[in-house]
C-alpha cells in the first residue's frame, strides 16, 4: 500500500522580503549621508580638544593664500559682507569658520566680526587631537 503525502513542501527560498529590508536599508543610508556636508576646500586645521557639534548653515573657508569661500564659492574679501548677509538670512544663522592655521589671527577676526555683527554664532573648525 502506496501512502502520498497531500502536503508538498516547496524547497525554494522567496528573496522578496529579502530585497524590500535592502531597499529600505539603502534608502535609510541615503538620507542620513546628505545630513554630513563637511567643508570641500582643502585647509589645515588646527587642532583642539573634541567639543559640541555643530550644524553647518553657512561654511565661510579662508585659505593659506588668504581666499575667501561662502560655502565653496569663492569671494573676495570685498564682497565677504554682502554674501554672508544672503546666506545667513536672519540673526538665528551658524557660521562655521574653516581657517588655514598658518592665516593671520586679524583674518580671524575679521570674518568672525561681520558674523557676529549680524547676530549669527560663530564656531571655529579644527581637527580633534
Amino acid at each position: 500500500m502506496k501512502l502520498q503525502s497531500r502536503n508538498k513542501v516547496d524547497a525554494a527560498f522567496s528573496m522578496a522580503s529579502m530585497t524590500d529590508l535592502i531597499f529600505l536599508l539603502l534608502i535609510f543610508f541615503m538620507l542620513t549621508s546628505s545630513f554630513v556636508t563637511p567643508s570641500g576646500l582643502p585647509v589645515n586645521l588646527p587642532t583642539s580638544k573634541p567639543s559640541a557639534m555643530e550644524v553647518q548653515k553657512v561654511s565661510v573657508t579662508v585659505t593659506k593664500d588668504l581666499q575667501f569661500f561662502v560655502n565653496d564659492k569663492k569671494v573676495t574679501k570685498a564682497t565677504l559682507e554682502s554674501e554672508l548677509k544672503s546666506k545667513i538670512g536672519g540673526p538665528k544663522g551658524v557660521v562655521v569658520l574653516h581657517i588655514d592655521e598658518s592665516v593671520p589671527t586679524r583674518e580671524l577676526v575679521f570674518v568672525a566680526g561681520i558674523a557676529n555683527s549680524m547676530n549669527a554664532k560663530v564656531s571655529i573648525a579644527t581637527k580633534p587631537k
